[in-house]
């Protein structure tokens, strides 16, 4: 039998204070934890369930296999066709979609109220029992090897995955959600079967459901969906910590047909739920998080260096990033470089400025409300909230914790985290020309672009 119990919030009080509504929980049969919201007045209803089962444990040999598996699961059930599963979906007006990213599995449905038994019962259905027909196997790898071959014409996609690939190195972190040609086009049926069985299972999902419907309607139905629900691991998996972050040296990435140079320059930040988050958060909206920020002013404004610039923290659940994103024209790459990391040091060094701290504090509690404007961001952050541990009073206390961040913590997080030792620094771009530039900057390598098809 399924258990349950409510966590009961007092009434919003009446000031602006953000709440989210009562949870009721429970535990089906199976092993699955259910979180039931109710809340209106649309009526409506918001479905997330997370799956442990990022791309950090995809196998050594398999890299995307987990973000293909679930996209697959979409295609057919032991019960219906892909199109017979779509025709479910349209004919109620409800939608279905699936993402994923280094930590989890995502399966979103939004549908009317009124059809939430049915769509919670899809669901389990494309959870618990997909078929991975062999034909839609096929067409996927084809799909998606035809899409590596594209993204060799984007070069900012191509950027972003050799940053990632040389800031991780071997860490499960360290290859690109979608993993690359050379692996996906070994995929078979087999490995998506083995991969949902040994990896797919209630005790490392969570659902949460959250719009204008009763509570014990959803854990009834709930147990319903995914009673007999079996397989994965009886814990979460052990992701390892990262023993040390590339730093000191300059991958260039040469595609000899560029008139731009790709930028990208990184280093260590924190894990998810880190208590240096609000501190650096505000300290990283007056640096480059924001339109206004002094990266945004110093290199667009005053310089004319790109069009865009953003610094941000990347925050996962057992480590982070740092990192500033931009391009420019290529025979200016030496300038963007030195003035991005003349402006960093500035702040690294000296600190904001208490004016440019409470700036950001406003702008950032102001925008923060928006994460609980519909069933489906509160289902994400109550998801969240429990997958990354970061205390029910969340969102509660959010801007409370924001607006308690003085000066001197962002003058500490700016010292540890605004690249206190030198970055990793890669460059996409014409090797011949870029490579003129980077004089005493470190020891480069150059790498075809091809490498990351």
């Amino acid at each position: 039998m399924a258990t349950q119990s409510a966590t009961k919030k007092p009434a919003a009080p009446t000031t602006s204070a953000l709440m989210l509504p009562a949870l009721h929980e429970s535990t089906t049969s199976s092993g699955l934890s259910v979180l039931a919201a109710e809340r209106g007045p649309l009526p409506l209803v918001a479905m997330r369930l997370v799956v442990r089962a990022g791309s950090a444990v995809d196998p050594k040999d398999k890299h995307g296999l987990a973000d293909f598996t679930a996209r697959l699961m979409r295609r057919g059930t032991q019960k219906r066709s892909a199109d017979e599963l779509d025709e479910a979906i349209e004919f109620v007006g409800a939608s279905f979609s699936v993402g994923s990213n280094e930590d989890l599995l995502s399966f979103f449905v939004t549908t009317p109220a009124e059809h939430f038994p049915a769509m919670i019962g899809l669901l389990g259905e494309i959870v618990r029992e997909p078929s991975f027909p062999e034909r839609e196997v096929e067409l996927a790898r084809e799909r998606t090897l035809a899409g590596f071959a594209n993204d060799l014409d984007d070069p900012s996609t191509i950027a972003d995955r050799a940053f990632t690939r040389a800031l991780w190195g071997q860490h499960p972190y360290g290859h690109d959600i979608g993993g690359s040609s050379a692996h996906v086009r070994t995929f078979t049926r087999e490995d998506l079967v083995r991969f949902h069985g040994e990896r797919l299972g209630p005790r490392v999902a969570l659902l949460s459901v959250v719009g204008a419907v009763d509570p014990k309607l959803v854990l009834d139905e709930a147990e319903k969906a995914f009673a007999g629900w079996t397989g994965g691991p009886d814990a979460a998996p052990r992701i390892p910590e990262l023993g040390k972050m590339a730093s000191g040296r300059i991958l260039l990435v040469d595609k000899p047909d560029q008139t731009q140079t790709q930028v990208r320059i990184g280093g260590p930040g924190f894990r998810m739920g880190h208590p240096d988050y609000f501190p650096s958060t505000a300290m990283n909206n007056v640096l480059g998080g924001g339109f206004t920020s002094r990266l945004v002013n110093e290199v667009r404004v005053e310089r004319g260096l790109t069009y865009g610039i953003s610094s941000y923290f990347d925050m996962l659940n057992v480590g982070g990033v740092f990192a500033i994103s931009t391009f420019t024209q290529t025979e200016r790459t030496r300038e963007m470089l030195d003035v991005t990391l003349a402006e960093v040091a500035k702040v690294r060094e000296g600190g904001i400025s208490a004016a440019e701290l409470k700036k950001a504090q406003r702008y950032l509690a102001g925008l923060y409300p928006m994460r609980t404007e519909t069933n489906e961001s509160v289902a994400s952050v109550i998801g969240d909230i429990r997958v990354h541990a970061l205390g029910d009073d969340w969102v509660e206390k959010f801007r409370e914790r924001l607006h308690a961040v003085k000066p001197r913590q962002t003058q500490e997080v700016a010292a540890k985290y605004l690249f206190p030792n030198p970055p990793l620094i890669v460059l996409l771009g014409k090797a011949s020309a870029v490579k003129k530039h980077l004089k005493g900057l470190g020891p480069v390598k150059v790498v075809p672009a091809s490498d990351y098809e």
